[in-house]
């Protein structure tokens, strides 16, 4: 499975060593005689795929800096601290254990664009590999300071006032997933001076339940944050680009309000435009306005988001899956970064997370899909833009339906027979209605 995210499968099925060779072959031709960055989550196939990686990267002539299990931020940031050409996280992101995959990143320190991957992924089906001669051969070297490096860019933030963070002395309830957060997210914690209750921390690549961080994943750490009466409690999914939190009471904030925590500090700091995908909640439609700054929305996926930012010079922005990205770190998501700076806005706040969650403005949003095995996908998102001809309609990616008290956004799928819907209003009870409304409306259409 290909997407702007790079490549995806299930191991054994639909990702195999001749999977990753056909890809892996063409970066590494692209990239002959330079350094690239090998890195990615601890999941137990990357036992036999990284050395694929690394083999292949070596045999088309590249220089492999190996930096171990690490989060793909921090391979992103490696990319551009040690003047890489490129790099690959070996990740399938918040997919189960079956699943693997490779994030192909280019020498700016982000994913490569859509249409740069997709040539790649072209070239990968049609090209002819070649592999160097003996005495072209690449190399392998181990570079093992990547994760301190990437948490001394987070450290000189002039926002972070990390002694008085420290004096809060937090109590934070950690949920690793037995991913690559482990290597990463307890340490940024004890720096920052908090008492940390350590769920599935090592990083074993073992997971201890499905590892997307949303509510129906996280019930083991709010029950932790309430039997041990922490400040709050964090989870991140296994390559640490995302994160989710849970309040004080032992209730989950939702992945929305990740970044809108984050954008709220953030622009109370420095004014600047702010860039979000199209699903992304309108929570941060109004944070904008609150500090009159100019909102920008993109197609879903971190790459266009990213390039984006670059682009109109944004000061934060990211996905509303709990993805922050704040360019002075690097201008990818990250879910470390997010920490401190929503640790930092908690410490100035003086409040407990539940309150300062209250202090945004409220929003429910529900995200689900619908099986269109026999209806042509493109039919639904024409159906729906005829019947709400009279709202303001987005084509950028499938539509998005923006009305006064709700939005609506239908994406179809390349891969799979389902349409992607997202909806969010002012109360649980109208964005399930309206949900399910957009569902038996789907049913109802015409069969191919």
């Amino acid at each position: 499975m290909t997407s702007v995210s790079g490549v995806r499968g299930i191991v054994g099925e639909s990702l195999t060593p001749e999977t990753i060779i056909k890809y892996v072959s063409i970066f590494g031709q692209k990239n002959k005689g330079q350094a690239i960055i090998v890195g990615g989550d601890p999941r137990v196939s990357s036992r036999f795929i990284r050395p694929i990686v690394t083999g292949t990267l070596m045999a088309a002539g590249c220089r492999v800096i190996n930096i171990g299990v690490s989060p793909t931020p921090t391979v992103e940031i490696a990319v551009k601290k040690l003047k890489a050409a490129g790099g690959i996280a070996i990740t399938a992101s918040h997919n189960p254990m079956e699943w693997n995959g490779l994030k192909f990143i280019g020498k700016d320190g982000m994913f490569l664009p859509e249409r740069e991957i997709f040539t790649l992924f072209q070239e990968a089906d049609q090209r002819k590999r070649h592999y160097t001669a003996w005495q072209e051969l690449g190399n392998e070297e181990h570079y093992e300071k990547a994760v301190e490096d990437h948490l001394e860019l987070i450290y000189r933030l002039p926002y972070l006032e990390i002694e008085k963070i420290r004096k809060k002395k937090y109590k934070v309830a950690l949920d690793c997933v037995n991913g690559a957060g482990g290597v990463i997210i307890p340490r940024l914690l004890a720096d920052f001076g908090c008492e940390v209750i350590s769920l599935n921390t090592e990083p074993t690549g073992e997971f201890a339940h499905s590892p997307e961080p949303i509510p129906q994943n996280l019930v083991d750490l709010a029950v932790a944050v309430k039997k041990n009466k922490a400040d709050m409690g964090i989870a991140v999914d296994p390559d640490v680009d995302r994160m989710a939190m849970i309040s004080n009471e032992g209730n989950p904030l939702g992945e929305e309000y990740t970044l809108a925590l984050a954008v709220k500090f953030l622009l109370g700091k420095k004014l600047g435009h702010v860039v979000v995908n199209l699903s992304t909640s309108r929570v941060i439609d109004e944070i904008a306005q609150y500090y009159n700054v100019l909102l920008f929305k993109t197609k879903v996926g971190e790459i266009n988001v990213s390039q984006r930012m670059k682009e109109v010079e944004a000061v934060i922005g990211g996905e509303g899956n709990g993805g922050v990205i704040l360019p002075e770190v690097h201008p990818g998501r990250d879910a470390a970064t997010g920490i401190a700076l929503i640790l930092q806005a908690l410490t100035e706040f003086n409040g407990t997370l539940s309150q300062l969650k209250q202090s945004l403005p409220q929003y429910y949003i529900l995200k689900d899909k619908e099986n269109i095995r026999n209806i042509d996908s493109d039919k639904v998102i024409d159906h729906f833009s005829e019947k709400f001809k009279n709202e303001q309609l987005d084509l950028t990616d499938g539509l998005r339906i923006d009305r006064a008290d709700s939005w609506i956004h239908l994406r179809k799928s390349n891969t799979e027979p389902i349409i992607r819907i997202i909806v969010e209003s002012r109360t649980p009870e109208i964005s399930w209605r309206i949900l399910q409304e957009v569902k038996e409306e789907i049913h109802k259409l015409p069969t191919s």
